[in-house]
């Protein structure tokens, strides 16, 4: 059995068949899908569909059903995308794509979807020992801890935190952060690596960022847990050359 953790997709629906079919899925592999569903390419609506089909057809071949997180975006796609006025922060950071997407679909297809939105996505995940966050968590107790909910699916800090720490510093010394030391290894999305111009998984401390800029200029990318081998599609902009995504 192998656990595959998949970062943000942000609506490249053709990136994400590409990238399953690379992976030559077991029956057994468990795949953690890190967020962000929504809100960047243009096929905002065939990934949801796509991510609902996948589950069930899994469950019916007794196939390991997979784990979807939310994402901040995914969140905000229930709050604006049937809103009168939506946010126009949302609009203008892949909303709007969003929006385009859901354009001339039947009233029982978008329900469908606000249906799996709501209610089929985990704020977090733990197993075997590791923690799948689509951002990351403040409380030094843990996410099990926190006041408000929605910080697993906005924190930036958790990663600030890894890679602003000294790689030197040991884990038993009294200024290691404890929030590092409640999970073996712990993977993210949400904050793309395209940042420090990297469009494969970063790791610093023990987490591993999976959010190679797909809405950008990335590809789309999955990880192997126990082996950290690495998928890619190609690069998702290739894929939709008549749109901008999120650049």
């Amino acid at each position: 059995m192998r656990t595959i953790t998949i970062g943000d997709i942000h609506g490249g629906y053709k990136a994400l068949v590409q990238l399953i079919d690379k992976i030559d899925l077991k029956d057994d592999d468990l795949l953690i899908f890190l967020g962000d569903y929504v809100d960047g390419w243009s096929q905002s609506y065939e990934v949801v569909d796509f991510l609902i089909s996948f589950s069930r057809k899994r469950k019916q071949r007794h196939q390991t059903v997979p784990i979807y997180l939310r994402g901040n975006h995914d969140d905000l796609v229930v709050e604006n995308l049937k809103a009168e006025k939506p946010h126009p922060m949302w609009l203008k950071h892949g909303g709007q794509s969003t929006l385009e997407s859901y354009k001339n679909r039947t009233v029982e297809e978008i329900e469908a979807h606000f249906e799996f939105l709501k209610k089929d996505l985990l704020n977090f995940y733990e197993w075997k020992g590791n923690g799948f966050f689509h951002a990351g968590f403040h409380n030094l107790n843990g996410p099990h801890y926190e006041y408000f909910e929605n910080i697993t699916y906005w924190d930036r800090t958790l990663w600030e935190m890894a890679l602003a720490l000294d790689p030197h510093l040991e884990e038993d010394n009294d200024r290691y952060p404890n929030r590092l030391k409640l999970y073996k290894e712990i993977f993210i999305g949400h904050t793309p690596t395209h940042r420090w111009d990297q469009f494969k998984p970063m790791n610093a401390a023990n987490v591993w960022n999976l959010d190679t800029a797909a809405a950008y200029k990335g590809s789309l990318t999955a990880m192997c847990v126990e082996t950290k081998e690495v998928w890619q599609s190609d690069p998702v902009h290739t894929f939709y050359p008549e749109e901008n995504g999120r650049n």
